[in-house]
C-alpha cells in the first residue's frame, strides 16, 4: 500500500495536547512493540498511527526533532520511524544524538523521508540509521523491514 505526501500542518490546535500526550500512563504487559513516528506533517502521523496500529504496534508520536529526543529518552521505543526534514533539530542530528545517548542507543532508526535516496541515504547511514524509506511509503515492504529490525526475543 502506497500513500503520497499531504499538505502540510505543523500547527497544533489550540488547546490540544502534545503528539505524545499520554504516552507515559500506558503499560505494555504483553511486550508490544513500540514505535515513534517522528513526522512533522500531521495527516501523514495519523496515517502511520493507523496503519501501524492495525498492524498491532504501538505508537507514539513527535511532530519535530528535539520532541523525538524527548520522546525516544522518556519511552525507550524498540524502533524510530522518522522523517529528515524536522522543525528544531533534523533527522540527521537526531540520529546522531540517538546513538551517543544511552539507553536508546541501539534504537533501529528508519529514515523515511521525500529527498532524494541518491543525495541522503548515505548521509543517514553515517549518521546512524539503520536504513532509508523514499515517500511514498510502500507499507507492505515497511512492514516487513520494521520486522527484521525488531528485536527478537
Amino acid at each position: 500500500m502506497q500513500f503520497p505526501r499531504m499538505a502540510q500542518d505543523t500547527s497544533t490546535p489550540k488547546g490540544a495536547a502534545p503528539a505524545h500526550a499520554g504516552a507515559q500512563e500506558e503499560f505494555r504487559p504483553d511486550g508490544t512493540p513500540t514505535i515513534l513516528v517522528a513526522e512533522d506533517d500531521a495527516d501523514i502521523r495519523l496515517m502511520m498511527r493507523m496503519l501501524l496500529g492495525m498492524k498491532g504496534y504501538r505508537v507514539v508520536e513527535a511532530r519535530d526533532g528535539q520532541e523525538t529526543v524527548d520522546v525516544a529518552k522518556q519511552e525507550r521505543p524498540d524502533l524510530i520511524l522518522m522523517d529528515l526534514q524536522l522543525p528544531r533539530l533534523n533527522g540527521f542530528a537526531v540520529a546522531r544524538f540517538v546513538r551517543q545517548t544511552d539507553p536508546i542507543r541501539d534504537v533501529p532508526i528508519v529514515v523515511v523521508s521525500a529527498h532524494d535516496p541518491a543525495k541522503h541515504r548515505n548521509l543517514a547511514l553515517a549518521a546512524g540509521c539503520n536504513a532509508y524509506v523514499q515517500k511514498p511509503i510502500d507499507f507492505d515492504r515497511l512492514d516487513e523491514l520494521i520486522v527484521s529490525l525488531l528485536p527478537r526475543d
